[in-house]
């Protein structure tokens, strides 16, 4: 009888359980019971910002507020309710991850997975629920403020980067919100800027990674960006929001504005746009009584609704995805635990760091075997330096010299949503004395950079202030060179405004401040100098001949000093390969050999046009199609160790539409140390009906070798490698023909090719 009774309470405390609160139940079903209880008021809060990170959830019937925060490279400090100042709290500091460019050079998708699984849990332990991040525009230009929160230049290396990392951080129920959608390029004039460019570019360029992260990773959430396409804003943008994301790619997710993306209420009601926020209350320039209450999806959608111009029809569907957006995050039970400032979020961290770091140059020096590159500076060739020493091999120690005001900046703090409140970060100088202890190593400031101390309330650990004259500043490096078995410069941009940088543009692809003279300088007197860059963007380097060895550095977040020095000292053997272009000067880019960068104005000075005139040829694209040699090539990468790539083979030599072609290539370590080493296939059509660019990246992977071992790499792609978009009937295409698949280690340096067609 007891067990009747039982039975019968369990099954009545069921029933009673409604059904969007029964897990047992689909989500859709939940959805479509959540919202046929919500009011007319409770809808238009759930579309809109309560804050400046936050929306409301339905407190009513048990959902939670729904909590964002900038997170490209960690997650950002708590900030005041309606302000950008620091909140003040103790508990939200975080690990500093590489920047996305580093990710990126590391051409190793596991990576971007364990990146993603990293940054969630660190979310999930600041109850953060949507991180506004992965970006994945394309690098159209080395001038972009923003490309160091991006993936490089080239939309197939991005679409196999953002998959993992989307994966990854959603795997901890944490939303990703891939941005900025779409084509947003400029950061100077970025709210005004109107895009202009053709369908194919657009396809198969700047819209292949955000197709991927949501078709491919399941990306809960798209940002909005600021720019517009077609003369509208593409927050509320009809082709962009309801035709290809919602319509043709089938997004099922949440359009969020960028902070102050959104311009109007009836664009936003029928346009795509389901989440606004930071419109008027920028905390900066502007605000308003009562402002959440009068953005564009608030009193003014309401007020439209209850005049009869519109039914809740859009609304419902705006709410719905919201809702779709609570399942998946803050209603979800069964998440994860989060994790911040963990041991194994650091190692990621670190490990990132060290394998995006790429080698560019790599040449022996005085005092070295032919042939023998100034790096790595091991114990042994550090010894050989000081015998060769102009100084005399007398029984003093090895003395390097470090130079450079990156050497001792903190890049963690500054460069706009980027900016993070960082528990730790080791810098540059710090890193190289700890690696090479027993070594003397002395530093100059070399010049005078952006010295300002603190960004939106966060402090940089060392004082930058400098009282002494340029003059002073070269003399005391130049001296000190003289002094030096070995000059470790480490310079580059910063995150200050117009540099790397939200907000600005640079206004010169020349290394900034007195970089260049100082390095000359102390070339006269000392030629054994390693060039550390440090940026998310390439830069002139006019004296690059003189220079024997030059480092990208990348800004790399807490591990920076410890994964440079690791480098440097070879403990590491560097393996990333550039995911851009390298220009030796800007008139070697497409967007600037066009002139259409920056655009031009209207008459009335709102809008700036700015036509992509170079359409598809982008980055190598470009540069292949002139027959231009940039400084380095896309994919270009040094290691301390060789590697040689033998004759390609594949399962056939006619590819079908339906059929898949497997191509094999064996890699042998013929060096001395082990190494890692990025086989790329880039795909050319022979025989096109339409222009194409002469090659394309269509697979890659990257492998570890040990010193004299051999491993086959094999590489697979359909027939949608060969495809380009067919203006004419808005469709991707393959024509049947004559191809060739390019199989190297750079885009400059393939050394095996296969010849192959492609049957109707």
């Amino acid at each position: 009888m007891s067990a009747l009774l039982l039975g019968a309470s369990a099954t009545a405390q069921a029933q009673s359980v409604p059904v969007y609160l029964d897990e047992s139940k689909p989500i859709e079903q939940r959805i479509d019971d959540a919202l046929s209880r919500m009011t007319l008021d409770e809808k238009i809060a759930v579309i809109h910002a309560q804050s400046k990170f936050s929306s409301p959830g339905v407190k009513r019937l048990g959902f939670p507020d729904l909590w964002t925060d900038d997170g490209p490279h960690g997650v950002r400090p708590d900030v005041l309710w309606d302000e950008w100042e620091q909140a003040g709290q103790t508990n939200d500091s975080c690990v500093a991850f590489p920047a996305l460019t580093c990710l990126a050079a590391t051409w190793n998708p596991s990576l971007a997975r364990l990146y993603g699984e990293s940054l969630g849990e660190e979310a999930l332990y600041r109850n953060k629920s949507v991180m506004l991040g992965p970006g994945v525009n394309i690098y159209r230009t080395p001038l972009g403020g923003r490309n160091f929160e991006y993936m490089g230049e080239d939309p197939w290396l991005a679409s196999r980067m953002v998959v993992p990392y989307v994966q990854g951080l959603q795997s901890k129920g944490v939303a990703a919100c891939v941005k900025h959608y779409a084509l947003n390029n400029d950061e100077e004039y970025r709210h005004q800027v109107n895009v202009v460019v053709s369908d194919r570019a657009l396809h198969e360029i700047y819209l292949p990674a955000f197709k991927a992260a949501v078709q491919e990773g399941g990306a809960w959430a798209i940002m909005g960006a600021y720019n517009l396409y077609q003369g509208v804003h593409n927050c509320h943008n009809a082709t962009m929001l309801n035709k290809i994301l919602k319509k043709d790619w089938g997004f099922d997710g949440v359009v969020i504005s960028d902070w102050g993306g959104c311009h109007d209420t009836e664009e936003a009601i029928k346009n795509g746009l389901d989440l606004e926020f930071g419109s008027w209350t920028d905390g900066l320039t502007m605000g308003a009584t009562n402002a959440y209450d009068n953005y564009y999806m608030a009193l003014p959608y309401k007020k439209l609704i209850r005049e009869g111009k519109y039914t809740t029809k859009e609304l419902d569907e705006k709410v719905r995805r919201v809702l779709r957006l609570f399942y998946r995050t803050t209603m979800k039970r069964n998440k994860p635990f989060g994790f911040l400032c963990s041991e194994s979020h650091y190692d990621a961290a670190l490990k990132i760091a060290q394998e995006g770091i790429v080698l560019l140059k790599n040449e022996t020096s005085p005092g070295l075997p032919k042939g023998e590159g100034l790096l790595p500076l091991t114990k042994e060739k550090l010894e050989l330096l000081r015998k060769s020493s102009p100084l005399g091999g007398d029984k003093r120690g090895v003395r390097i010299l470090v130079v450079g005001e990156n050497a001792i900046k903190m890049m963690t703090v500054g460069g706009g949503s980027s900016s993070l409140k960082a528990q730790k970060e080791i810098l540059p100088l710090d890193g190289i004395k700890a690696r090479l202890a027993g070594v003397d190593v002395d530093y100059a400031r070399g010049y005078v950079g952006y010295t300002v101390q603190s960004y939106n309330g966060v402090t940089v650990g060392r004082s930058l202030y400098e009282t002494r004259s340029q003059a002073e500043l070269t003399a005391e490096a130049v001296e000190k060179a003289k002094q030096a078995d070995v000059v470790i410069f480490v310079g580059g941009l910063n995150k200050s405004d117009h540099q790397d940088c939200e907000g600005h543009d640079r206004q010169s692809y020349d290394l900034p401040y007195a970089q260049n003279e100082v390095i000359e300088a102390i070339l006269k007197v000392n030629p054994r100098l390693v060039y550390v860059n440090i940026s998310g963007n390439g830069a002139a380097l006019p004296w690059i001949q003189k220079v024997p060895a030059v480092v990208q550095a990348w800004f790399i977040g807490s591990e920076a000093g410890e994964a440079i020095a690791s480098v440097l000292a070879g403990d590491v053997n560097p393996s990333g390969k550039l995911p851009f272009t390298w220009y030796a000067s800007l008139d070697q880019c497409g967007a600037h050999a066009t002139k259409s960068y920056p655009g031009t104005w209207r008459e009335d000075y709102k809008i700036i046009d700015e036509e992509y005139k170079e359409g598809i040829y982008v980055g190598y694209r470009w540069t292949d199609s002139r027959k231009i040699k940039p400084l380095f090539a896309f994919g270009h990468g040094l290691s301390y160790t060789t590697f040689e790539l033998g004759k390609v083979s594949a399962n056939t030599q006619h590819l079908t539409p339906t059929t898949q072609m497997t191509l094999s290539v064996p890699v042998t370590n013929t060096g001395k140390v082990a190494g890692s080493e990025t086989v790329q296939l880039y795909i050319a059509a022979k025989d096109s009906k339409v222009a194409r660019p002469v090659k394309e990246l269509k697979a890659f992977q990257k492998v570890y070798l040990q010193p004299g071992e051999t491993r086959n790499v094999t590489l697979t792609i359909g027939a949608d490698a060969l495809s380009y978009y067919d203006e004419a009937t808005s469709q991707w295409r393959a024509d049947a023909g004559k191809y060739e698949a390019l199989i190297g280690t750079a885009s400059d340096k393939l050394s095996t090719k296969y010849a192959f067609k492609l049957e109707k």
